[in-house]
């Protein structure tokens, strides 16, 4: 059986806009892959938005989206964050945070128009995104004498692997990026030759 290794996110920042009874609803979508890096985008966007009432997000990570949260932010439980969330879903994506930064405009919306607002800024924002595919996979380290050289370089050829931190002293290394589907084959390869994998 084939294993999944496939997945869609966004190519860079879209953004998407929502109005209703004087309430500003700007959304705000990133492509993202750690929590560390959520994290420092919503900080920036609270020091960017000061003036704002809410900065409410919903964010997923990962191949099969395990890794998620939703953040009300302060509005109603479940008004902000999970419409973000439900958008997200919608449109299949991962690896994305949305941000909507909410300026009040002084006639409250109730839950439902919360809801609302929340859930169009965000779908307008993921409808203007550029969805690509990505392809899970992780980076191993290889350490190898120079006689192996030739046949790890073919391995890493055949395989098409991006590759990076090359270094051919007294021994060689180097990291090589191995798509999910292809892990169990390149490891048993390596193995064969009797090479090291970290």
């Amino acid at each position: 059986m084939a294993v999944k290794d496939t997945y869609l996110s966004i190519a860079e920042l879209s953004e998407g806009l929502f109005k209703d009874n004087g309430s500003r609803f700007i959304a705000k979508a990133y492509p993202v892959e750690t929590e560390e890096e959520i994290k420092q985008i919503v900080a920036s966007i609270r020091k960017e938005y000061h003036d704002a009432r809410h900065h409410c997000y919903a964010w997923r990570l990962g191949l099969d989206g395990a890794a998620w949260r939703a953040n009300d932010d302060g509005e109603p439980s479940g008004s902000a964050g999970r419409p973000i969330l439900g958008q997200i879903d919608s449109a299949g994506l991962s690896d994305i945070l949305v941000v909507v930064i909410r300026y009040f405009g002084g006639i409250k919306l109730g839950i439902p128009g919360l809801i609302r607002a929340y859930k169009t800024s965000t779908a307008d924002a993921l409808a203007s995104a550029r969805v690509v595919e990505k392809v899970a996979g992780r980076w191993v380290r290889l350490d190898f004498s120079y006689d192996s050289l030739p046949a790890v370089m073919k391995t890493v050829k055949d395989l098409d692997l991006p590759q990076r931190n090359q270094s051919f002293m007294a021994e060689c290394s180097l990291e090589v990026r191995i798509r999910r589907s292809l892990e169990q084959d390149f490891l048993e390869s390596m193995e064969r030759l009797g090479i090291f994998v970290g």
